[in-house]
């Protein structure tokens, strides 16, 4: 039986306390990304890792995107990493959950210099070998999944800076012939499906997206089946091309389809609110100029979370890429796409979301608190509050939140069930603590 102190008045002092503090993963626009991007007939899509479609991640990207493209999970390292011994997991996971959400689905990709097997690439082949192996796997994976995917990226990066063809296993074992060879071999896999090349550092007009224009006229000249070109568009905040638009238009004139695949938009750690600002307004920019271009079928954002994003291990120092935050609140850019798909919804106020720290009971050498976080104005998909203790306290227990601290410095994340606080609703999590001596306010920040 716990005996409460006499004398002290801590606890009144402390109940109620209402800490302001900025609203983190914020209400969307009016209405969600892919429906924005349907009412102007465009694709809004994400790149998802198969493991992380559930929970936030995983409401997200059903709620948000009409495409998903499996970051890794269809090329040919992951889906034949031994010859002959298939993996389809992660790629079946996706594919069945975009079916699930609504989702077409962005096959990415077949033939590439990258992520190859090493069977495949450590191999002596012969140009007959080789050109079976590639009509081979074209014919497996496509046939796998045909009637059930959008598009496929079929050939991928197959130029250098300065529009001369990469050096690679298919270029050096084939010749340019393999290119048609690839789009051949998809269209007889799969005639539904749209067939793409897809390239970086091709957004504006220059020596790269020049060759790749040249290589897609010889192509329809030639009758190869070819329906798009994917610009992958992995940006640098501030240096969005000012061609973009016009390449667009050029491709299309040849009459393919044109999309944006893999658009990111890095910066130089850490973020703050002028790089921030830079980085919605270059987000606009690409979406205006899709938007602007009847035949540019769409956007794929390279992972819609800086959580999950391949920056920051590819590009030290730099990161922050995605529409929204590593906590899954939407960043300036992510109102930015809204906007530029025809949204009204600006970002909530500051101080929209606020965090009431209170202590419930105390006694000798402990106490109950408990942390209640309302929102009136804004929402959240996922929170975390963290805050510093000032006189040696320690939590014990925590109860609807994963509670950790470390030296003075707490932090606690929403459980797996209560992660959300609609515009106008509370979640309230408690912990147990230890105490001596007093017990100081601390102060609460949402993360």
């Amino acid at each position: 039986m716990r005996s409460l102190r006499t004398g002290l008045s801590l606890v009144s002092l402390l109940s109620g306390l209402a800490l302001l503090v900025p609203a983190t993963t914020a209400s969307a626009a009016d209405a969600p990304l892919r429906d924005l991007a349907a009412a102007k007939g465009k694709v809004m899509g994400t790149a998802v890792t198969g493991s992380k479609l559930t929970g936030t991640y995983g409401d997200l990207a059903g709620a948000q995107f009409n495409s998903l493209t499996p970051g890794n999970a269809m090329k040919w390292g992951s889906v034949e990493p031994t010859r002959g011994s298939y993996n389809w997991a992660e790629a079946d996971q996706i594919v069945n959950f975009a079916e699930a959400h609504g989702q077409q689905v962005r096959g990415h990709t077949l033939v590439w210099h990258s992520q190859n097997p090493s069977w495949l690439t450590n191999g002596t082949w012969t140009a007959a070998q080789l050109g079976q192996l590639m009509n081979d796997h074209i014919a497996l994976e496509v046939g796998r999944y045909k009637g059930r995917l959008a598009a496929w990226d079929v050939v991928n990066e197959p130029f250098n800076e300065d529009g001369t063809y990469r050096q690679t296993l298919w270029y050096n074992g084939l010749g340019t012939g393999y290119i048609a060879q690839a789009l051949t071999a998809a269209r007889a896999a799969d005639p539904a499906a749209r067939l793409y090349i897809n390239d970086y550092n091709v957004e504006g007009v220059n020596a790269k997206s020049t060759a790749l224009y040249n290589l897609v006229k010889s192509l329809k000249e030639q009758g190869v089946p070819i329906d798009g070109v994917g610009l992958q568009a992995h940006l640098i905040v501030g240096q969005v091309p000012s061609t973009l638009q016009q390449n667009i238009q050029r491709f299309a004139d040849l009459g393919v389809d044109v999309a944006i695949t893999e658009l990111d938009i890095r910066m130089t750690l850490p973020s703050d609110s002028t790089k921030l600002a830079q980085q919605a307004a270059d987000y606009k920019a690409v979406m205006n100029a899709c938007v602007a271009v009847a035949r540019c079928a769409g956007v794929t954002v390279w992972g819609f979370t800086d959580s999950d994003s391949w920056i920051p291990s590819t590009f030290p120092g730099q990161g922050a890429a995605t529409p929204y935050d590593e906590n899954y609140a939407p960043k300036p850019a992510y109102y930015a796409i809204a906007e530029a798909l025809g949204g009204t919804t600006t970002p909530p106020p500051t101080g929209a979301c606020t965090a009431a720290y209170s202590v419930t009971s105390q006694w000798d050498t402990g106490f109950t608190g408990q942390v209640k976080i309302s929102c009136s104005g804004a929402a959240l998909s996922s929170w975390k509050a963290d805050w510093t203790y000032g006189a040696g306290q320690r939590i014990t227990q925590a109860w609807n939140a994963t509670c950790t601290q470390s030296g003075t410095a707490v932090s606690c994340a929403n459980a797996a069930y209560n992660g959300t606080v609609p515009d106008g609703g509370s979640v309230t999590f408690g912990f147990n603590a230890s105490w001596s001596g007093s017990n100081p306010v601390p102060a609460v920040t949402l993360g």
